[in-house]
């Protein structure tokens, strides 16, 4: 068994559409190699840095997370499947585990906060700084000149 404890550039496009690792941050990798019948076991935990959009209000949000991975490295000459990974050059590349594991873990909907109100449908306005913000009462275009209407039959009566 080896353990290692390593800083490495961020790959591109680790996360998803609205969250992720931005390109070249420092991912902080703790890793344990273990040596075992099938080949080797890689175990690790990535710290990173985070940065995306509130799938609500599209504010900036910043942090930082953890994600865990583990894979089985196989010996060469053995036929694996086609999610199986191999030892290649007496090597074992951790990205597609740490892809994997930061795309499962990470929001789809990324939030500001738990109770983000988003935007007005109509203004744009973000609701968050001021939540009682409205437009009045609408009335749907096709109905104003019956509205009209509606006043006139009342005033003869």
């Amino acid at each position: 068994m080896r353990e290692f404890d390593v800083t490495v550039p961020a790959p591109a496009e680790l996360g998803l559409a609205l969250i992720g690792v931005p390109e070249g941050s420092d991912v902080q990798l703790q890793l344990r190699l273990e040596a075992v019948v099938e080949g080797v076991l890689a175990t690790g935990t990535a710290d990173v840095e985070l940065s995306g959009q509130c799938s609500r209000c599209l504010e900036e949000i910043d942090g930082e997370d953890s994600f865990e991975f583990q894979e089985l490295f196989f010996y060469p000459g053995r036929e694996v499947e086609e999610d199986e990974r191999l030892i290649v050059d007496e090597t074992v590349d951790v990205e597609e585990p740490l892809r994997s594991a930061v795309a499962l873990e990470l929001p789809f909907t990324p939030l500001c906060r738990e109770d983000c109100l988003g935007l007005c449908p109509d203004c744009g306005f973000q609701l968050n700084d001021d939540p009682s913000h409205n437009h009045g009462d609408k009335v749907d275009p096709r109905w104003e000149a019956l509205a009209g209407l509606a006043d006139e039959i009342e005033e003869k009566h």
